[in-house]
This record gives structure tokens, sequence and C-alpha cells, in this order.
């Protein structure tokens, strides 16, 4: 199956969407259904960290009763930035054309997938972003959650030079052409410092990137996953990447892209 996501002159070209999944038992099945009302010809890819509330078995179910879905289990609970270049992985690998990340407990619209892929037509990176105009988040937004997207937005701007504003969401997609071109193996970041980290390789690589507004909205059901621990290991990833940079550690040669 595919999904146009560029000019029909680009020819056909193939979407993945991973899905990142801890305790979302209450919230996969009708994420999954809305995906596939805004995107009904792109895989979906579960990954899930042996969810102790039954989101591997959803997951398992929904494999069987709906086309191109695919699951990875993992053996425990690895990090957000780990599923996260797994998915990447995955997508090089089976040969897909773009891989669009968004979160699985419900807090990313799927109704803005659409304006999401068009945006790709231009540009190697397309983020959907709560700080752009049109852009916002729904109801109470608590002052750690706050912190960790207004805070860590501001502070990875200033040491890693990112130019977009929504730099710590996860809804977004990429150009997988752009992905085979960073050394994944490079990356540090397992959890939430990833969103940051990516972008500056995807900086580095030469990607165009672009922006296109989303209303987050409130999680439907358990718990967020963000802790203390989890805020100061992404700033201090973020901050040695920005030491990396300044001293010049970071300017690398892309690598090749590969054939396959």
């Amino acid at each position: 199956m595919s999904t146009s996501l560029i000019s029909p002159a680009d020819g056909p070209q193939r979407l993945l969407v991973s899905l990142a999944t801890f305790n979302e038992a209450g919230n996969l099945r009708p994420l999954v259904e809305e995906i596939r009302q805004f995107a009904p010809h792109a895989a979906i890819l579960i990954i899930d960290d042996n969810s102790p509330d039954g989101t591997g078995t959803i997951a398992e179910e929904l494999k069987a009763a709906l086309a191109e879905v695919q699951i990875i289990h993992r053996p425990t609970k690895l990090g957000l930035g780990s599923a996260m270049l797994d998915a990447m992985r995955f997508a090089i690998e089976h040969g897909y054309d773009a891989l669009l990340t968004l979160d699985a407990d419900g807090s990313h619209p799927p109704e803005c997938i659409p304006a999401i892929l068009a945006g790709m037509r231009e540009h190697d990176v397309m983020i959907g972003s709560r700080y752009v105009e049109g852009g916002g988040v729904e109801g109470e937004f608590n002052l750690k959650r706050k912190f960790m997207s207004t805070g860590i937005n501001w502070y990875a701007r200033l040491l890693l030079g990112l130019k977009t504003k929504d730099n710590s969401g996860a809804y977004r997609c990429y150009r997988v052409a752009k992905l085979k071109q960073i050394d994944l193996n490079r990356i540090r970041s397992r959890g939430y410092s990833f969103q940051e980290e990516i972008l500056f390789w995807c900086r580095i690589v030469g990607c165009r990137m672009g922006e296109t507004p989303i209303l987050f909205k409130n999680r439907r059901s358990g718990i967020s996953k963000i802790n203390r621990g989890e805020v100061i290991q992404a700033l201090r990833i973020i901050l040695q990447l920005g030491i990396d940079r300044a001293l010049g550690k970071t300017r690398i040669e892309p690598a090749a892209p590969r054939s396959d």
C-alpha cells in the first residue's frame, strides 16, 4: 500500500506511521482507527515496551484485523528515543519514503496528518507545531509540562542553532532519504531529548524544515511518563551537544546515501 506524500510527478510514496507505546491500552485502538481515517493507505508500526496493561495484546489484535500493521515487541521500557531510533531503522530497512511519528496517548490530533504530509512537498522534516500561528495547547498546561515545552525549546534553539519553534514535540514527518544520511549510532538520547537531538542532526545533513499548526490535546487516558529524571537528562544531553557544536565536533560529512 502507498499514500501520496509529494506531487504525483514525483511518483508513488510509501508512508510509515510509528507509535511508541507503554501502558496505552485505553488509547491505542481509537488512535489507530483515527490514523486510518486520515492516512488510509499508510502502514502503521507499533513499538511496545512490554506494557503491563496489555497494550501489546491490543496491538496484536489490531495487526490481525487490519492490513499493514506491524509490531515490535521490546522486552522492557527502553525509552522514547530508543523507540524512535527503532522506527527510523525500520523505515530505512523496509524502503519507506516517509516516517510520521506521533504520541500514542491521543495528544496529537490525527486530523492534522494531511497538512503535515502536504508540507512534505517542500520540506524534508515537517513538524506539527504548538508554537506557530494557529497552534496551541488545549485545556490546562501545568508548570512542569510548560517548562518541558517552552523552556526546552528555548534552550535547544540557543545551544543547537535550531530555527524551528516546536522542537520538543513528537508529531513529525521525516523524509527517509535524509534519515539515511545521518549516522544514527551517534545519537545519544534515549529519552525525551531525542526530539531536539534528531532535529539537530537533520539540520547537519541539510534538511529543509517546516511547521504546521496543531492543537495539542490532553491525553485520553493513563498518566504522563515525564519525570524529573527525564528533564535533567534532557538538559544534560542538549548542553553536551551544544558544547560539541561550539567545539566543531559535530562538523561531520553526512553518511553517503544508501542505494537499497
